[in-house]
């Protein structure tokens, strides 16, 4: 068959050939632990509110002049157990003295001891949990049998016969030590659980083929991926802090009576709890929100870091 003399053939314009390639998100950040407990964190309005509530009781215990100018010792016996007065929104306790003030006040007190003590226990528990999940060996069997002693101990009892025997040296540092020196051993079981998860990874495989010392690892590599626990254990463990801290002091073992905190106003207004109970209540309300701001906060960033848990959601 011949070949047609004018074959028609057509070649598309190279300037207007489109090409389709797939498109790359160069900007997009890639995704990691923190990033996603954010994510969910931020979508979350119990979060915000236990946020806003830790927050405003910090900024209490570190400026209570911005929310009130009565001096809480200036105590006047013709107010005592006294009704809500102009100035005076929530009455007076026995003594006659201002109960907003000295709630206000006694905050500064009731976290300072819960936040250091909480540094006390989570920087012991590091150092313990952090040693003996990665050296193992005869470390790990050393320092967890030390954890287990003062895990049997309940720091609680352990506070009153520290605060007993120092019953001439009661102060914010006494106490948070009493506190702390003996409730380290549940975050050192965490951290070292963490620890011996992280040691397995690859990177700390490769740090250790490019000559870091073993400690180099752990401090450069192995904790810093191994803090989420910690974190929420040192959340919680401020509210068990402040918590101790106000029973101590409501048995009368802890922080002297001339020290404002909100558990020795709780202490010392139960003798009048049938004629004047608001002076023992108000106190154990700001008490109870405090608490519950950290315990909630706590309960939402371990959710959070838990893949397994917003899968669940």
């Amino acid at each position: 068959m011949p070949e047609p003399t004018n074959p028609n053939h057509f070649v598309a314009p190279v300037d207007t050939t489109a090409i389709a390639v797939d498109a790359v998100r160069i900007a997009e950040k890639p995704s990691n632990l923190w990033r996603d407990a954010w994510r969910d964190l931020r979508g979350r309005p119990l979060f915000w509110f236990s946020v806003v509530l830790a927050v405003f009781f910090l900024v209490m215990a570190v400026w209570p002049t911005l929310f009130t100018q009565v001096d809480p010792r200036a105590c006047v016996l013709a107010d005592s157990n006294g009704g809500p007065a102009a100035g005076h929104i929530l009455g007076f306790t026995f003594q006659g003295c201002d109960i907003y003030a000295r709630i206000i006040w006694g905050a500064q007190t009731s976290l300072s001891v819960g936040l250091i003590a909480t540094a006390i226990s989570s920087l012991l528990g590091l150092i313990m949990g952090a040693l003996a999940g990665f050296y193992g060996g005869w470390l790990d069997g050393l320092l967890s049998r030390v954890g287990d002693i003062f895990f049997a101990i309940p720091y609680i009892l352990a506070a009153v016969v520290v605060m007993t025997v120092f019953r001439d040296g009661r102060t914010v540092w006494t106490l948070a030590f009493a506190i702390g020196a003996f409730a380290w051993a549940s975050t050192a079981r965490v951290v070292r659980a963490e620890v011996l998860r992280v040691r397995q990874a690859d990177f700390v495989m490769a740090s250790r083929a490019l000559g870091q010392s073993k400690f180099s690892t752990l401090l450069n590599h192995v904790i810093p991926n191994a803090i989420a626990p910690l974190l929420v254990v040192s959340t919680l463990g401020l509210a068990a802090a402040i918590v101790a801290e106000a029973t101590l002091s409501f048995l009368g073992v802890g922080l002297g009576s001339d020290v404002m905190s909100w558990g020795n106003d709780i202490s010392k207004a139960q003798s009048s709890l049938r004629v004047a109970p608001m002076a023992l209540i108000y106190p154990s309300i700001a008490l109870t929100l405090a608490v519950l701001a950290f315990v909630t906060l706590g309960e939402l960033i371990r959710d959070a870091l838990d893949p397994k848990a917003r899968a669940r959601r």
